[in-house]
């Protein structure tokens, strides 16, 4: 089917559905008295030179079958349950907030992950170093093999790391954390070194152990976390530019089944396990592990980057496997990009496509940069959630910020993506059961400005959409 026949069709649909919904109602006095009340509504847009601005809306009206651009929330068609919203706290990002004024620092993070702010309820922390460090380390650098980990130390995350996850859980004692290594210690792999190269078999007991470790001594810092991933991005060594390891099929599956897993539960820790963590083209990869029944059991899901491929991979590996978890963990900016401000349509499209195919949780790349996307030792040009002046100090919002904080700011944790009706060209969509009942619709509108149609139930609202927008609407079903 043609995508516009595909358009057309959907607003058939649509139609169809509100002239269900029309004709279940023979009189105007049945009618008014089998309507659902709607305890108004709220919504707030990020366009032009709008922030995140509450805008005025028209209200709930009785339902027609000539609604202009229908598009109906189907909120009985409940799919996957959001875990949350955030991004990494990377060695780079750390440092910077460490170097913040304590009450500007605290007033940075409380509308990062305050209530009242974007209400991040996701991190990402790198087990090591990544590209986004000040340097190159891992928790037992060691000039000769290690196998008993006997130098093992997370010292130099105690330095500044662990203080600001710390601050961040302090402000939400409800992250949910997850860590991912970006390489083994030099000594475990074949070059010798944390930038490239490959794991060998004969430490994956000693890497194994090494995780456990890093789990442990983070929980007596504080600091616990619910997953991990057993690579960064498993099919690429970054030419030895970063740090980084690169992990065929195979040894990824060992690791994990045989390795990893076994590992996790000697210690007792209930941290789950998530395969890939990296991009969409790997689809195959993933299908041939999971057919692995042990390997399968092994791990809780999927962890997914969007550089490459298309989300609808999430989608395929949820059909064969819906036991399984889906995860966005990462996704950026590049701070030289003249749209670094105003992307928020580009995310605000993004994000609908990622939680339409399955994903229980998105969390973007670094938090805090500064404006050369620096600390840096990799070779990407990435930019922050917000990037910080190195001089001043003073923050700037990126695009990227606007368009997760129209879904972090709304959607709560166990919230339900719910089935939508119709479709209005250009218009991208998701939509949400919270809870405790609240609905959610994000609406982003990359194009020119357009009106269309909410309904829920038997009830209606126009919305008026401008061109490269964000907008985020919530009401309550009494």
């Amino acid at each position: 089917m043609s995508q516009s026949s595909r358009r057309e069709f959907l607003g058939q649909s649509a139609r169809a559905a509100l002239a269900l919904v029309c004709a279940n109602h023979i009189s105007p006095r049945g009618l008014a008295a089998a309507l659902p009340t709607h305890a108004g509504a709220k919504g707030w847009r990020t366009a032009g030179n709008e922030r995140l601005a509450p805008i005025a809306l028209d209200g709930w009206k009785t339902a027609s079958s000539l609604a202009t651009n229908p598009i109906v929330v189907d909120a009985g068609r409940q799919k996957q349950s959001i875990i949350g919203f955030g991004g990494a706290f990377t060695d780079a990002s750390c440092m910077l907030l460490s170097q913040m004024d304590p009450a500007a620092r605290h007033g940075l993070l409380e509308e990062l992950f305050g209530k009242g702010g974007m209400g991040l309820s996701a991190g990402r922390i790198p087990i090591g170093s990544s590209d986004y460090s000040v340097s190159a380390y891992s928790y037992d650098d060691s000039e000769a093999p290690d196998p008993t980990l006997a130098k093992f130390s997370i010292g130099h995350d105690s330095g500044y790391v662990l203080p600001m996850i710390r601050e961040a859980v302090e402000v939400n004692p409800a992250l949910y954390l997850f860590g991912a290594p970006w390489s083994p210690p030099g000594w475990m792999k074949t070059a010798n070194t944390l930038l490239g190269g490959a794991m060998t078999k004969k430490y994956m007991d000693a890497y194994a152990d090494y995780f456990v470790k890093f789990l442990l001594e983070y929980q007596k810092s504080g600091v616990h976390l619910s997953a991990v991933t057993s690579q960064n991005e498993t099919d690429t060594h970054q030419d030895g530019r970063m740090p980084a390891a690169i992990w065929g099929q195979e040894y990824e599956a060992e690791f994990v089944r045989d390795h990893l897993a076994p590992a996790l539960r000697k210690s007792g820790l209930d941290t789950k396990i998530w395969l890939l963590d990296h991009n969409y083209d790997l689809l195959g990869r993933v299908m041939d592990q999971l057919s692995d029944p042990e390997l399968c059991k092994a791990v809780d899901g999927v962890a997914w980057h969007g550089y490459v491929g298309k989300p609808e991979s999430m989608t395929k590996v949820h059909e064969a496997y819906p036991e399984k978890g889906t995860y966005w963990t990462e996704g950026g900016s590049f701070f030289d990009d003249p749209k670094y401000r105003t992307e928020w349509a580009k995310w605000g499209t993004t994000f609908a496509g990622i939680v339409n195919n399955w994903a229980r949780l998105i969390t973007v790349w670094n938090f805090v940069l500064d404006e050369q996307g620096r600390p840096n030792i990799g070779p990407f040009d990435c930019g922050g959630l917000v990037q910080m002046d190195s001089k001043t100090h003073q923050i700037e919002r990126s695009g990227l910020f606007y368009g997760l904080a129209h879904y972090s700011k709304a959607v709560q944790r166990g919230a339900r993506v719910v089935e939508t009706h119709g479709s209005v060209k250009g218009i991208d969509l998701a939509a949400f059961v919270n809870p405790m009942g609240e609905r959610v619709v994000v609406l982003t509108n990359p194009a020119a400005t357009t009106r269309v149609t909410l309904i829920d139930e038997q009830l209606q609202m126009e919305v008026e959409l401008p061109g490269d927008s964000v907008t985020t609407l919530e009401w309550h079903k009494a």
